[in-house]
């Protein structure tokens, strides 16, 4: 995973996948098929320890809206600290486009992280802590879209300022419409 991660799938050999598990090609085949098959893995593996793991957690630990605030929190954190950025990004800007079936993969990936986002968008609703004047749907595309130029961003800006400056941005939209200045 660390390979693919650091190098991308393209650049990452076979005979370079196995000396980084300490495999032959012919035991990589064996154990794994062939290299997209393993990358795949890697990528669901990948998935579970970060994006599945940071929804629960987030979810599970705070109210709706503080979700999605410690969500972003921590994505600008990860930016800033690890250069090689989303596994899941790389691969819907290297791969996706020229793999229908890895590209379903992303999709879905990315289709669980709007699901969380929706949500959250939901239950602050309800708890009237993120405003209705937004439907949920447009709002969690929204931050999906902002998840993922944010963590684009990093990769080639990784400025506190600019990546903290996108998500406010974002996040106003939970707050109520300011009134209109009377002129």
């Amino acid at each position: 995973m660390t390979r693919f991660w650091e190098h991308g799938y393209a650049a990452s050999s076979v005979r370079d996948l196995g000396e980084a598990m300490g495999l032959g090609a012919a035991s990589l085949y064996n154990a794994f098929g062939d290299k997209r098959a393993l990358f795949t893995r890697c990528l669901d593996r990948y998935l579970d320890a970060n994006m599945r793991e940071r929804i629960a957690r987030h979810e599970a630990n705070n109210p709706p809206r503080g979700a999605i605030e410690a969500f972003f929190a921590e994505s600008v954190s990860r930016s800033l600290a690890d250069r090689r950025g989303c596994l899941l990004v790389n691969t819907a800007l290297e791969i996706a486009p020229h793999d229908v079936e890895v590209g379903e993969v992303v999709a879905a990936r990315l289709g669980e992280l709007e699901s969380f986002f929706r949500r959250c968008v939901v239950g602050g609703q309800r708890a009237g802590t993120i405003s209705r004047a937004h439907p949920p749907r447009d709002l969690a595309r929204l931050l999906l879209t902002t998840t993922m130029g944010l963590r684009v961003l990093a990769r080639a800006r990784p400025e506190p300022a600019l990546l903290r400056g996108a998500v406010r941005q974002a996040l106003s939209l939970f707050d109520p419409p300011a009134p209109e200045i009377a002129s």
